[in-house]
């Protein structure tokens, strides 16, 4: 089994969800907040989700706060947000760290395996740049919100995408590993 099945993580309704559910599927997995410049990506990330879930693409969202505080709603308000602005059919998680001494474990696992953005688009990384003021990660810490990690079907991490990177951007990865 591929470690990113060990993980069980509580979904926004409280619910303990196992990423074994997920064997044999293609991962989307986006640290997401609901304030943020980026939130607009929600409205592809879903029309993703609708063109290719019967293939088997599926999204996993995680909200998480560290970023100037721009995912501030509880689970149950967070999912509800993002349904009713954005339609959002995929699964919505609790939030989580993605960086500092409380990283989940998922997220400490996913650094190891991609540590580094690709995609960077120097325009839009340096306005990220300029968002984040002063709070820009280095290394394979998350620099932000909406950073995107694609899974294959055999549970491997082949790549991981800077917050600019809009998700159509990623369509054709995606295609590859369905």
């Amino acid at each position: 089994m591929a470690p990113i099945y060990q993980f069980t993580l509580q979904t926004a309704q409280g619910e303990d969800k196992s990423l074994a559910d997920y064997r044999g599927k293609v991962l989307l997995l986006v640290n997401t907040a609901t304030r943020c410049s980026l939130t607009p990506q929600y409205e592809d990330l879903q029309k993703l989700y609708a063109k290719y879930r019967e293939q088997g693409l599926e999204i996993l969202d995680f909200p998480c706060n560290q970023f100037r505080e721009q995912a501030p709603e509880n689970g149950t308000e967070y999912a509800q947000v993002c349904q009713m602005k954005f339609g959002t059919e995929f699964t919505i998680f609790n939030k989580i760290d993605v960086n500092g001494a409380n990283t989940h474990p998922l997220y400490i696992y996913l650094k190891q395996q991609q540590p580094e953005d690709t995609g960077n688009h120097i325009f839009k990384d340096l306005l990220l740049k300029l968002a984040s003021l002063g709070e820009a990660r280095e290394g394979p810490d998350i620099k932000w919100n909406f950073t995107k990690f694609l899974v294959n079907r055999e549970g491997e991490v082949v790549a991981r995408f800077a917050p600019s990177v809009a998700p159509f951007e990623i369509e054709t990865d995606i295609q590859k590993l369905l």
